[in-house]
């Protein structure tokens, strides 16, 4: 599909005069415009819910979901990814986002480097991207060939591939094994896909890590109970998430996680079952990480010693 035809490349009739409207006016044409976004998304329910499904399978398996794009795509790729390890202890290698250009594409546009088709499999091949990986290729234009070209050799390699687009019948849908494509319409800047397109690429990345990291035992209720306190901030929260849900006051709840390394679930677990913290890693190792099933496991423990 030739780009002047993509939807995201049309021009906007509610848009149309936005240089001739007030500050105010600019700030409420947006606001209303990005509500489209939340309604796009949730049109892909069933296709965000299978990718899940899918990465969840694919890590409990020790596979890695990768990330791959170009400009605004790429940087959300890499931000999604780079806040997983504080959030959910991850290891910065289970997910990672590639963005065409390379580091400096971070902050600088590079010229070029979506064009290049065969870069993307070179990225893969330095991180040894394998069969038992996840690949999500975001391309809100549906046909950057720098994300074209690393489905291409993931597929190539047998590992899932997932494709994210902002534009209905894209490319990408020849190269994957299915496509997530929340249609926002065109962007109140003409062309300009870091607004709509890219609020709604945040909202399914979003979506796909958290998603995965509740099906694999990252939270508690919504409690994030397997974060890494690496500030002030997490410590804080840390000392907060074990005093809810053991009934320790602040002060009993740093002492125990000081006892436990700073394992937020190790604490708990510790706690409710009145147990070492070598016997709650333990009961947490046969529970596969899961806090809820460590609890249960410890609980009838108790119950019959």
């Amino acid at each position: 599909m030739e780009i002047g035809h993509l939807t995201t490349e049309q021009t906007n009739p509610a848009s149309i005069a936005i240089d001739t409207l007030s500050s105010l006016e600019i700030v409420q044409l947006m606001n209303q415009e990005d509500r489209r976004c939340a309604e796009a998304v949730e049109k892909e329910s069933a296709a965000i819910a299978k990718a899940v499904d899918l990465i969840a399978d694919r890590m409990k398996r020790g596979g890695r979901l990768f990330y791959i794009g170009a400009g605004t795509s790429g940087r959300l790729g890499v931000l999604d990814a780079s806040e997983c390890p504080p959030t959910f202890n991850t290891r910065p290698e289970q997910v990672v986002g590639i963005i065409a250009g390379g580091s400096t594409a971070l902050t600088t546009a590079v010229e070029g480097a979506e064009d290049d088709e065969n870069a993307a499999a070179a990225d893969l091949q330095k991180h040894h991207f394998d069969s038992g990986d996840v690949l999500v290729g975001i391309a809100t234009s549906g046909r950057t060939p720098y994300v074209v070209g690393g489905l291409q050799y993931a597929r190539s390699l047998g590992a899932i591939c997932i494709g994210f687009t902002c534009n209905p019948e894209s490319a990408l849908e020849r190269h994957c094994d299915f496509v997530i494509a929340p249609v926002v319409g065109p962007e109140v800047i003409s062309g300009s896909t870091r607004l709509k397109s890219g609020t709604a690429t945040k909202m399914v990345l979003n979506m796909l890590t958290t998603g995965t990291m509740i099906r694999l035992g990252k939270t508690y209720g919504n409690w994030m109970v397997d974060l890494r306190a690496t500030n002030i901030k997490l410590k804080a929260r840390s000392i907060r998430i074990v005093s809810a849900l053991t009934q320790l006051d602040s002060h009993a709840a740093s002492i125990l996680l000081d006892r436990c390394n700073g394992e937020v679930k190790v604490a708990i677990v510790a706690s409710q079952c009145n147990a070492p913290p070598d016997r709650a890693r333990e009961l947490l190792r046969q529970a596969d990480g899961s806090l809820r099933r460590a609890l249960q496991l410890g609980s009838s423990e108790s119950a019959n010693p």
